[in-house]
């Protein structure tokens, strides 16, 4: 392979590199901030309601977990 397909090739997997990692930025952090950050907001806005859901998925996942 010659040396300028090389060039080439690094620079195109360089970009596809920088695209991916701006495509799971937006794609993936930027969501579950958005989620993490309604989930606060309800709890603080209703936290009786919050409390009896965090008791049952902890029913739940402590149920499934058992030995």
């Amino acid at each position: 392979m010659s040396e300028q397909a090389k060039e080439a090739a690094n620079r195109v997997a360089a970009g596809a590199g920088e695209i991916a990692s701006d495509a799971a930025k937006h794609y993936v952090q930027e969501p579950a901030a958005d989620l993490f950050s309604l989930a606060k907001a309800y709890a603080k806005d209703n936290p009786d309601v919050a409390a009896c859901w965090a008791f049952g998925i902890g029913v739940l996942v402590g149920w499934k977990l058992k030995p």
